[in-house]
């Protein structure tokens, strides 16, 4: 009896020991390492607060006036002009209503996907996106909120016409079957959209990806409200394919924040010439007075490395937090910029067309002598010549920043007759009106005054979320009731 109750009494103490070991590896990781403390990404995002009715309805009736707004408004004029032939899509209503899109690129193995399960909080976990020191992720990769933990194949994704992904179809088979979405409960997925990127590896030709790889990141980085741009200290060269991608960003210079991560795996001396070094690389690329900011840190969990400076880290990676809470609270105003860029397009695409077709209509020979095809070959590949673009910009109010490359309309009129359009004057009907008249008022007037709307709608939830604190003398002071500031950690 004494040896089977000391066999029982061992037996239970085993078994407490070894939950203590498993609970123990579960809180330091696979590694054995113990983690660093992640609350301070919800407090900064403000994940634990909820939206009020009051914010929910804002919400609803901005989107929707937005896409009444583009679809009545917008809309038609992209269709008389062909807009979609030049390389741009048509605005889904999945598109507009979305979440705010964060987008990650950079070369390969620079912590990226890592970084991604950081922020999300599933690193080490059965939802864990893979990860390693070879170049892993393959895929444009969409993270973003579901019920459930579930994989959803590209072809599904741009079928679905509530997300945001329809256009991406036009890139074809080659690149769905590399596009791919994952469906998670994580509460950050409630504020933000993630989408990862294959790293760039600057050996690999554009043909061995079997799509255009820099025409999707183009559209991503169209849509994207925010995009990190991941280095670490390994791997600062900047090649060809880099360099295009940093093209393709250039006048979102505000949208970008270029991040050295893995900062603590080098020495202080080393990493300042590291910083110095990655400038370097970038300041060709990044034509402007100030460049974006270089956030420095180690973006995952583990803790960071002796002899370096785990507070200046932490800083640093509360402030790129706080961007990304930003860009969650402006939402709505992005989207309304949004829409009114694209607007802003569709006009100069508009009369740059209806450009061409003017001094097609003033050079164009008689029926008797002259070839017609032969005037309109030569406007197009001289518009210089005939002052199309130049005319644009003095005449109707157009920054010559603003206009696009002329080489797009030699391709744009390869396959749309000059003389297949009918002038900007002549868009008019007696019950419906003119099509620039409706498109310059949705610019100057109509998204303008929903976004005065917007403002004058938080102002007033703002005011709702406020409460009187009375001391006993009778005097009171006003406290927000709503707690939406961030408190350091």
């Amino acid at each position: 009896m004494a040896s089977s109750s000391c066999a029982s009494r061992l037996a239970v103490g085993f078994v407490l020991f070894l939950s203590l070991c498993i609970a123990l590896t579960s809180a330091q990781g696979n590694d054995g390492q113990s983690r660093r403390d992640r609350r301070h990404i919800d407090k900064t995002l403000l994940l634990d607060e909820e939206e009020s009715k009051e914010e929910k309805k804002t919400l609803e009736d901005t989107l929707k006036k937005l896409i009444d707004i583009y679809k009545q408004s917008i809309l038609p004029m992209e269709e008389a002009y062909k807009y979609r032939e030049l390389g741009h899509q048509t605005i889904s209503d999945g598109e507009i209503t979305s979440k705010p899109m964060v987008l990650f690129l950079g070369p390969w193995s620079t912590g990226k996907t890592t970084m991604i399960n950081y922020l999300i909080g599933m690193e080490d976990t059965v939802d864990s996106l893979h990860t390693g020191a070879e170049p892993t992720t393959s895929d444009f990769t969409v993270i973003m909120k579901g019920n459930k933990t579930r994989s959803v194949e590209g072809i599904v994704l741009t079928a679905d016409g509530t997300k945001s992904f329809a256009a991406l179809s036009a890139f074809g088979k080659g690149f769905l079957e590399r596009f791919l979405g994952y469906e998670y409960p994580y509460e950050i997925l409630n504020k933000i959209t993630i989408i990862d990127t294959p790293g760039i590896i600057e050996n690999r030709k554009q043909q061995e990806r079997g799509y255009p790889f820099n025409e999707v990141c183009k559209w991503f980085i169209d849509r994207a409200d925010l995009i990190f741009v991941v280095f670490d200290p390994t791997k600062l060269d900047v090649g060809t394919e880099l360099e295009s991608i940093f093209k393709m960003l250039k006048g979102r210079e505000s949208q970008i924040r270029i991040i050295l991560n893995k900062a603590d795996s080098i020495m202080t001396q080393e990493l300042m010439r590291v910083y110095g070094a990655l400038f370097w690389s970038l300041a060709p690329l990044i034509n402007v007075t100030e460049p974006p900011r270089v956030y420095t840190g180690s973006f995952w969990s583990k803790p960071f490395k002796p002899s370096t400076y785990p507070g200046i880290f932490q800083d640093e990676e509360v402030s790129l937090l706080r961007d990304l809470r930003d860009v969650i609270e402006n939402r709505l105003q992005n989207k309304i910029a949004f829409i009114r860029q694209h607007a802003i397009s569709v006009r100069i695409h508009a009369l740059i067309v209806d450009r061409f077709l003017y001094t097609f209509n003033q050079k164009k020979p008689n029926m008797l002598f002259g070839d017609a095809e032969e005037v309109a070959r030569n406007i197009i590949e001289n518009p210089k010549k005939y002052y199309i673009f130049k005319a644009v910009a003095s005449k109707a109010n157009v920054s010559k920043y603003d206009l696009p490359d002329p080489e797009d309309y030699k391709d744009f009129f390869s396959i749309n007759a000059i003389n297949s359009f009918e002038p900007i004057e002549q868009q008019c009907s007696y019950f419906s009106g003119c099509l620039m008249e409706h498109l310059e008022n949705a610019i100057a007037i109509q998204l303008p005054r929903l976004l005065n709307e917007l403002r004058r709608s938080e102002n007033a939830n703002a005011k709702n979320n406020t409460t009187q604190t009375c001391q006993a003398d009778g005097t009171c002071e006003e406290q927000d009731s709503g707690s939406k500031k961030y408190q350091k950690p």
